[in-house]
This record gives structure tokens, C-alpha cells and sequence, in this order.
């Protein structure tokens, strides 16, 4: 039997080994391939020329051709890799080190893949070129995405010891969906019917909302999901350090941050950008993650009457409040009262089901009591049944609603009610994308 302390092995399909000759004639057809690219922009290597210089050569080997096309169009050795839809995470930890996968469904797996230095130096480099960056030991970490989208940080010695590391953090092909989340238990349809009234607002309250979590545990995602319940009328600016969210709207301006150049100039920050989009007349501003002074440019703004969403990292509400009053966020106690509802996400290992994640708690801001922030919890989680239970004898924002709409707290109630019945019935049709899912919410106000 196997230790509890040994990874589960990620097998894959090696290619050929080369041997002597065919090496030799690889080096050669590569460096002719990288010759006429070097005053091209673009960059991408066709197959006819791969294969008619394999041709002139009197070579006819498909695994040099296979070998160049995955060294010059892909990204070598990990390219099948990148490509399963089924891996989160691909981990290069240094020279000749095992690669490392985090499975969706396994967790932390180890590959039969090893790469060199230069490997892996080729592989970084060419990300970096996509990105129009350098690393090297002057700047050497190196954060970027992939065309995909994937999240990439890579460094190279003298910051880590044992050579040069890469982290791609990888996003499914399909983006999940509100229905999607609700399907797979990471949210309540109950929960999810609360969050589209006090999201839409009914056309006359819009609600503010955080979501918070450890890294990994599905903050963007959640978000990207709860953007569907923004109405198709409003202007919608996002703000990310690096372009992930993938909203359903046709109104929409996505802004990224600029990091500084070998110089130290040229920076754009997500607090500039913060403070550029309030003068874009924005009905909705939404911050990928929230880190550091923009806070207080984005709590200004939505004292000033803007509505907003963001990410930030925290294990608990309380923790999010304690992080958001301190530096280096440093926003006013007073202006906290801002946010509606602060969302708790989890990674959480489940005995039988894996690695799963879930909404573990939902609170909402209701007040100040001696410059503190006071919660009302709205949804709990059990761990021992998996299950989200709403828990609040009632909620600010749906009495506020109910009060600007004419409505009694049953008419809320019972609108909830309507919503999560209309939800739960669309779970059974087949998947849909982030679109088509936003025009089946579109259809329910024509009811």
C-alpha cells in the first residue's frame, strides 16, 4: 500500500526519444526556423515550414516534426499540459526537479516530466516575449498570462536557489456558470435567487458585494458567475492586474494594470485605473482583487453612490474587515458600511467527493457600534451535511428594496422563491456557456 506522504502520479504521453542524428538535424532545423523569424512579428511557425525543411534535409521523421512544432509553437514538454482542461495548475519547481499538476478533481499529482535549465529558460522566455517583458537578474520574477488567459509567475536565480521556477495558473476552456456553480453544490440556489435580486436590485438598490477566500478557492470565478445578474442596461468597467474575468455583457471596458519597465517607469496601477474609470461615468465598477490603496478610491467611490464588486483574500468576514481597516488598504471604519455582503469562498477537502469548493457564509454589513463594523449573518454552511443554509431572521438591503418598490417582506420572500424555482429548472437543460446562460436569466423578467 501506498504512504499517505506519495503524490498520485499524472502519466503522460512522452514523445519518441530523438536519437543521435535526428538531434543533430532538430538543432539544425530549429536555428534555420528562429533565423526567419527573427525580423517577423509574428512569431508562429508554420507546419508548411517546418515540413519543408524537414523536406530539403531528406528527412522524413514526424517525431522532429512533432518536437519542433511543440518546442517553437507550443511550450515544449509541457505542452499536453496545458492543453487538459482537467489540470488547475502546472508547478516547475527547478532544474531537473519533477513537474508538479494540481488535478480539479485529485488534488496535487506528480508528473513523469523533468526539464533543464534551458528548458525551462525557454519556456519563460518565450512568455515573456509575448508579453513584450524581460527577466533576467536585474528583474527576476516575471508575472504575466498566456493567450488563454492563464496566470503565469515564473522566476530565475539569484531568488531561487535551485533555478529557474514557472507557476501557470490555468482556466477551463468553458468559463463555469451561475447554473453551473449551483449544479455542482459550490452555491445554493437559494443563495443564488438571493444574490440576483440584491445584485439587479430590482432596478432600485443595487447591492455592493466582496467575495473573500484563500488563493485557489474560486473567488474569481464566483464573481465572474454573479456578473450575469448585472442588468444588460448598465456600463460596466472591470479593473484586474490581470485580464480573468470574462463578463456576459456587451457594455463593458476591461482595463489591466502596467507594471513598471526595467526602468521603473511607466507604471499603471490599479488605483489610477480605479480613479480613470469613475471618469467613464460607470454604473458598475468591479476590481478583479482588491490589495492595497485602491481601497480607499474604491470605497470613496461607492459612498458616492457607484455599485461594485471585487475579490480580496481572507479567511474569514471578520478577517476581511480587520484587513480592509489596515494598511496597507487602510479604508475608514465609517466607510465600510459601503458594502451590502462579504461572501466567504473555501477550497475544502471532502472525505469522499475530493478537493470541492463552496460559499461557506454569506454576512451582511448592517451597522457601526463604537467605530466597529457590525455582521448579520445571512448563510451558513454545514460542513456535515455539504449544505448552505440561510440562516437571517431578515436583511437590510432586501427591507430597503422591499420599502423603495412598495413590497412587503413577503413579496421579497416570495420573489426569491420565484427566482430559485426558475434557477433550479434551467440546471437540467444542457450546459450552456456564459452567454447563452445570460440570455435564459434575460428571458425570466419577460414572465
Amino acid at each position: 500500500m501506498k504512504s499517505k506522504n506519495h503524490l498520485p502520479q499524472y502519466t503522460t504521453k512522452n514523445m519518441e526519444q530523438l536519437s543521435t542524428i535526428e538531434q543533430e538535424e532538430y538543432r539544425k532545423i530549429k536555428e534555420e526556423l528562429i533565423q526567419r523569424k527573427v525580423n517577423d512579428e509574428n512569431i508562429t511557425v508554420e507546419k508548411e515550414d517546418i515540413i519543408s525543411l524537414i523536406n530539403q534535409k531528406s528527412i522524413n521523421s514526424d517525431k522532429i516534426y512533432n518536437k519542433l512544432e511543440n518546442d517553437l509553437n507550443g511550450y515544449g514538454k509541457i505542452d499536453g499540459l496545458l492543453k487538459d482542461d482537467e489540470l488547475e495548475e502546472v508547478m516547475i519547481i527547478g532544474n531537473s526537479k519533477p513537474v508538479y499538476v494540481y488535478h480539479r478533481i485529485k488534488g496535487m499529482m506528480i508528473t513523469d516530466i523533468t526539464l533543464s535549465e534551458i528548458e525551462i529558460r525557454q519556456i519563460i522566455n518565450k512568455i515573456a516575449n509575448y508579453v513584450h517583458r524581460k527577466i533576467d537578474k536585474q528583474t527576476p520574477i516575471l508575472d504575466a498570462r498566456l493567450p488563454d488567459g492563464s496566470r503565469v509567475n515564473a522566476t530565475i536565480p539569484p531568488i531561487t536557489a535551485d533555478g529557474p521556477t514557472l507557476t501557470i495558473r490555468k482556466f477551463k476552456k468553458e468559463q463555469l456558470t451561475i447554473l453551473d456553480l449551483i449544479k455542482s453544490n459550490s452555491i445554493s440556489a437559494h443563495l443564488a435567487a438571493f444574490l440576483w435580486i440584491n445584485i439587479d436590485g430590482m432596478d432600485v438598490r443595487p447591492s455592493n458585494i466582496i467575495i473573500s477566500g484563500g488563493t485557489g478557492s474560486g473567488k474569481t470565478t464566483t464573481l465572474n458567475t454573479l456578473t450575469s445578474f448585472i442588468p444588460l442596461k448598465e456600463r460596466i468597467i472591470t479593473i484586474e492586474d490581470i485580464l480573468e474575468l470574462q463578463i456576459p455583457q456587451d457594455h463593458v471596458i476591461r482595463t489591466e494594470i502596467r507594471p513598471p519597465n526595467i526602468e521603473g517607469k511607466g507604471e499603471i496601477s490599479m488605483d489610477v485605473l480605479l480613479k480613470n474609470s469613475l471618469r467613464q461615468r460607470p454604473d458598475r465598477i468591479i476590481v478583479g482583487e482588491v490589495r492595497s490603496k485602491e481601497a480607499i478610491t474604491l470605497f470613496g467611490a461607492l459612498n458616492t453612490g457607484h455599485s461594485g464588486m471585487g475579490t480580496l483574500h481572507a479567511n474569514s468576514t471578520q478577517e476581511t474587515i480587520t484587513r480592509l481597516t489596515n494598511p496597507p488598504m487602510n479604508v475608514p471604519s465609517i466607510m465600510i458600511n459601503s458594502i451590502d455582503f462579504i461572501l466567504m469562498q473555501n477550497r475544502i477537502y471532502h472525505p469522499e467527493k475530493g478537493i470541492i469548493r463552496r460559499v461557506t457564509e454569506v454576512s451582511e454589513v448592517v451597522g457601526m457600534e463604537q467605530n466597529t463594523p457590525q455582521l448579520n449573518e445571512i448563510y451558513r454552511y454545514d460542513y456535515s451535511k455539504d449544505a448552505l443554509e440561510y440562516v437571517a431572521v431578515s436583511s437590510n438591503a432586501l427591507n430597503e428594496i422591499a420599502n423603495m418598490k412598495g413590497l412587503s417582506n413577503h413579496d421579497i420572500l416570495d420573489e426569491i422563491s420565484k427566482r430559485e424555482e426558475y434557477l433550479q429548472q434551467n440546471i437540467a437543460n444542457k450546459r450552456s456557456n456564459i452567454y447563452e446562460t445570460k440570455q435564459i436569466l434575460n428571458k425570466y423578467y419577460d414572465y
